[in-house]
């Protein structure tokens, strides 16, 4: 199973990569075409943002990690494994609440987006945001799993100050 796993995050890792090849790509496309050719072009525009909705939604779904996430975890950090167990499935318990609530509503406004397209590329806006339904269901299963987890007894990972680091 962890093989599977593995393999699958590697590929989602792919994925987001390809993205922003492709995002790169099209905003040298629109430095090209706007500064040397005198051409402005809107698709590039649009295909650049669309894709960073997409990479944004992708990688916090399939690719960020749980110990990646940015969080204010003094408190959390400074309790031990029962109680950090026990605040982890009340904001897992609350996550997977207020996502689960909200899920049905979010599929049927991106089903409902599907009369709207793009300005430029024409691409139907339900197609632009269905991501974030794919997000909402994988934040649920990651945070359903985790809380299964912990209460199997594996509590979350205490806070590390030698492995933090700024991001810069």
């Amino acid at each position: 199973m962890n093989r599977i796993g593995g393999w699958l995050y590697r590929r989602a890792e792919d994925v987001l990569a390809a993205m922003l090849a492709v995002m790169f790509f099209a905003f040298l496309l629109q430095i090209f075409f706007r500064y040397v050719m005198n051409w402005p072009t809107g698709w590039t525009n649009e295909l650049s943002a669309i894709l960073w909705i997409w990479i944004v939604l992708w990688g916090a779904a399939f690719v960020l990690t749980e110990q990646e996430e940015m969080r204010f975890d003094l408190i959390y950090a400074s309790v031990g494994p029962r109680v950090r167990s026990a605040m982890f499935l009340i904001c897992a318990a609350s996550i997977i609440l207020l996502y689960g609530i909200s899920l049905p509503a979010v599929v049927d406004y991106v089903s409902f987006m599907k009369v709207e397209s793009s300005a430029y590329m024409k691409i139907r806006f339900d197609w632009v945001f269905c991501i974030y339904v794919v997000f909402v269901i994988a934040i649920i299963m990651r945070y359903l799993w985790l809380s299964w987890q912990v209460l199997r007894g594996s509590a979350p990972e205490e806070f590390d100050p030698t492995k933090a680091g700024s991001g810069v």
